[in-house]
């Protein structure tokens, strides 16, 4: 039979605690017990010497009948306690007695009042007080404390007429005064009541804390832990606990919640390569099945324009087929390489007749949509180094989305070109980080808006992350810094070698944290701080590059726009918001490409007013710095 954690905890705990407070009731109540009947010794004590102070006189004169009055007087006080006075001589015999029966009667000496005097065969001079004294029951059940007092003799004695004791003997008689200890035994009754209603008090309100807090700091933890460990079996990897208290079982929390984000990040990684296999092998089918129909429309194209040489449209047409038919061909070739790509032929090209191609191929698409189309393409646009072909590809790729956002209703599309100068921050990305020691850094299977991010090790207190930082120079759109509080300080190291990534003599200019540093390249250090919440990076060597030249192609509907929460997945492949219109291919084929030139591609989009795509271009290299200038609108 299972037992929960908690109750085993509880019936620990309340039966130490039962244990200590009964242990330690039960010391108070002896000594309690104890110091009320050395009192009480003490008090019967007093008596015995008020006693033998009062008689002393009538001893010494041999009155005797003044002695019996005085005995009997005392005697009769029961109501203060006196139970019994007795005057024992050294033989044992009761020469006075409040009891008038018991005079003339000798007791044993070795009975209750005679054995400590009597001890060691002849009485003992002096005694303590706990040693004259004894308890004993009465005849009624009752408890009676009896106190002795040796009569020594003086020299009083041995000298009066009226005596006949010698000087060599010690002790002439013994005082014997009982008392009672009915009140006494009530009070320690009573107070055995209070001290046991006190520790059954306490052990009732120590029980209900221990249950509070075992509830509070172990059961309510262990529960989550629980809880979100059966759920992410279940495959909810987006559990998270709380972390409700600074102890171990919230260390453990915040384990938990790192575990479970890595598990989702490489479950997501995965999949991301999943998808990439499936591009592989679809490509694969692809090639197979279309390259021999393309070969079949290609070679009759080129038969058909030959034959209607001397008919200019039908020749243009059939030359777009053709064209565009060998385009096909190498957009399977492209997709076969989709998963290990290479570099592009590259050149310098014109972007704008690159435009003018994409147009001739979709403007007939555009006219059925009602699509307007507006174009700003400026005249003294410099050349870009990029191979032509691919990037036809994708401006028709961002056409053909752009018609399809806008829909059979109607819309317009406006195309931009022009030279941008660009600022080092926010346009400048890292496309290699090594840590100090040569390991690469670069994460490609969990990129962070379409580029490969930057995967390093962050330690907070005991837990450590995996943050997938942006790779963008001055841009922060990191993965993985939910569970880091602001302000708090992280601690970055190399997750291949664990190497601290810290840069000590190097202090964060506006907030003064430390900072951490990757390579992105020989002796090219990026430096970012290490305080959650301050967005401060320096790259030295682009800093001091300055602004960046490069070509900027805008292409921007008036469609249905991207919801918020697709945006971040629109290059990846296969996903697609168009339902059984869209593969999920274009846009991700569109990411590796600009990818693949060492541009860059970015989307703005709002929901029911339009996207923007921006497309950023290198230019080619013997490309001067000429102003802009006018645009033609064509």
């Amino acid at each position: 039979m299972r037992t929960r954690i908690g109750t085993r905890l509880m019936l620990g705990a309340g039966l130490v605690t039962s244990l200590v407070i009964g242990v330690m009731a039960t010391l108070v109540m002896r000594s309690h017990t104890d110091q009320l009947v050395f009192e009480l010794t003490q008090s019967a004590n007093q008596v015995s010497e008020t006693i033998k102070s009062s008689t002393h006189y009538d001893m010494l004169e041999n009155r005797r009948e003044d002695l019996h009055r005085q005995i009997r007087n005392i005697g009769d006080l029961k109501e203060q306690g006196i139970q019994k006075v007795r005057l024992f001589n050294q033989e044992g015999k009761i020469m006075f007695s409040s009891d008038h029966e018991e005079i003339g009667t000798a007791l044993d000496k070795a009975g209750e009042a005679c054995y400590m005097c009597h001890a060691e065969g002849k009485p003992l001079e002096k005694l303590d007080i706990q040693k004259r004294s004894r308890i004993f029951r009465a005849p009624d059940g009752s408890r009676v404390l009896g106190i002795i007092n040796p009569i020594p003799n003086e020299a009083s004695c041995w000298t009066a007429d009226c005596h006949a004791h010698s000087q060599q003997q010690k002790i002439l008689g013994v005082l014997d005064v009982n008392l009672s200890m009915v009140q006494a035994d009530r009070q320690i009754a009573s107070s055995r009541e209070v001290l046991l209603g006190l520790a059954a008090l306490a052990i009732l309100a120590s029980s209900l804390v221990l249950w509070y807090l075992n509830r509070r700091l172990v059961l309510r933890p262990v529960a989550a832990l629980v809880d979100g460990t059966r759920r992410v079996a279940a495959g909810d990897l987006t559990t998270t606990i709380t972390v409700t208290a600074n102890t171990e079982l919230g260390d453990l929390a915040k384990a938990f919640n790192a575990m479970t984000h890595r598990i989702a990040e490489t479950q997501r990684q995965l999949t991301q390569a999943d998808k990439l296999a499936s591009v592989g092998r679809l490509a694969a089918g692809v090639a197979h099945e279309i390259n021999n129909p393309l070969t079949g429309v290609l070679t009759y194209a080129s038969l058909l324009a030959k034959r209607y040489e001397q008919d200019p449209q039908t020749r243009e047409d059939l030359e777009v087929i053709v064209r565009e038919t060998k385009r096909c061909r190498g957009i399977i070739r492209e997709l076969l390489d989709f998963a290990r790509p290479t570099a592009p032929a590259r050149k310098p090209t014109d972007v704008n007749e690159v435009v003018r191609r994409s147009l001739a191929v979709v403007m007939n698409q555009l006219s059925m949509n009602h699509v307007n189309l507006a174009l700003d393409l400026a005249a003294d646009l410099p050349k870009a180094f990029v191979e032509g072909n691919q990037i036809q590809q994708v401006v028709v790729n961002l056409l053909l989305n752009a018609a399809d956002a806008i829909g059979p209703d109607g819309g317009q599309i406006h195309i931009v070109t022009e030279t941008a100068q660009l600022q080092p921050k926010g346009h400048s990305v890292i496309r290699q980080a090594t840590c100090p020691k040569g390991h690469d850094l670069m994460d490609p299977s969990a990129p962070v808006a379409g580029l490969a991010s930057i995967r390093v090790l962050a330690g907070v207190g005991a837990l450590q992350l995996t943050l997938n930082l942006d790779p963008v120079y001055g841009r922060y759109h990191d993965a993985g810094r939910e569970g880091i509080t602001t302000g708090t300080q992280v601690h970055f190291a190399c997750p291949v070698c664990q190497r601290s990534l810290h840069v000590p003599e190097r202090l964060c200019e506006v907030c003064g944290a430390p900072t951490f540093s990757v390579l992105a390249g020989d002796d090219d250090p990026v430096y970012m701080c290490t305080r959650q919440g301050c967005h401060t990076s320096q790259w030295p060597s682009r800093d001091q590059a300055g602004v960046k030249r490069m070509v900027e192609l805008r292409v921007e509907d008036t469609g249905a726009g991207i919801t918020p929460e697709d945006l971040p997945h629109i290059f990846e492949p296969f996903f697609s918001n168009k339902g059984n219109r869209g593969t999920g291919l274009g846009l991700a084929v569109t990411w590796g490409i600009i990818e693949g030139h060492d541009g860059t591609i970015d989307v703005k989009s709002e929901v029911g007013r339009g996207t923007h795509f921006t497309v950023r271009l290198p230019l080619a290299p013997s490309t001067r710095s000429p102003r802009n200038g006018p645009k033609s609108a064509i």
